[in-house]
């Protein structure tokens, strides 16, 4: 089985300064693999496994994403190969730009048989990549997907929903997200790092970028809430009775 996962690569939150006026300040923050692709990683890494296929991973983003150690980091989590659009061309793009990039890299990829998203993106979480790259791409696609079970020429996957639990069996080659419950990713050891250095990874042209189909007025942290520093005495009467009130007062 041959897939390819796309995955984001995302400013470091920890490293992300809130300025005084709410505006966020990336200019320290390196890059990393979003946490939900992560998943979806892993998750193609063990489907790969159990059908001896092969995961080609992609990713477009600005010329910083093409950074040793972070590719290393990519291949080392039991992924095959990796290709990237690496150039500030594309490093402020809407998800309907990206899933026009990704269709590019996943089209150069073909034939292969399962593209697999993460959730959502660690900083934006749009959810709309996924359905953008299968639209364009011309493939089914299932979202909330935290199971997979590979038949003749299908797959059977489980998607959760805020009311139900579904069982869906979709045609391949397919377009799926998954979940953070449908594979807790691995943690590399020595071992991987340094196959990793050795396995196949290039960078490409994914063409020049479609226009945004959203524009961002303001991007801010939401402001803190300001705490009353109410302290009671247990021992006191009726401060339990208080404490549970204010309790649900704040819910």
């Amino acid at each position: 089985m041959k897939i390819v996962a796309a995955f984001k690569v995302v400013p470091d939150d920890q490293d992300i300064q809130v300025l005084q006026d709410g505006s966020l300040d990336y200019s320290k923050a390196k890059g990393v693999v979003s946490a939900y692709d992560l998943n979806a990683l892993e998750f193609s890494a063990r489907l790969a496994a159990e059908t001896s296929g092969s995961v080609t991973a992609v990713s477009v983003g600005p010329a910083s994403i093409d950074d040793p150690k972070l590719k290393k980091n990519v291949l080392a989590r039991g992924i095959d190969e990796l290709v990237m659009a690496a150039d500030d061309r594309y490093g402020d793009l809407d998800a309907h730009a990206a899933a026009e990039a990704l269709a590019v890299l996943v089209g150069n990829a073909a034939p292969f048989d399962l593209v697999v998203c993460g959730g959502g993106s660690a900083d934006n979480y749009a959810q709309q990549v996924d359905i953008q790259l299968a639209a364009k791409l011309g493939l089914p696609v299932v979202n909330g997907v935290t199971k997979a079970e590979v038949g003749a020429s299908s797959l059977v996957v489980e998607r959760v929903t805020e009311q139900a639990v579904e069982t869906i069996e979709v045609p391949l080659p397919a377009v799926v997200s998954v979940l953070p419950d449908a594979a807790e990713p691995r943690i590399p050891g020595m071992k991987d790092i340094l196959a990793a250095g050795k396995k196949p990874m290039s960078t490409v042209d994914a063409g020049e970028p479609a226009a945004r189909a959203v524009e961002v007025a303001s991007c801010k942290a939401p402001k803190g809430a300001e705490r009353k520093l109410e302290v009671l005495d247990a021992s006191d009467d009726g401060a339990i009775e208080r404490f549970v009130a204010a309790l649900k007062a704040s819910l």
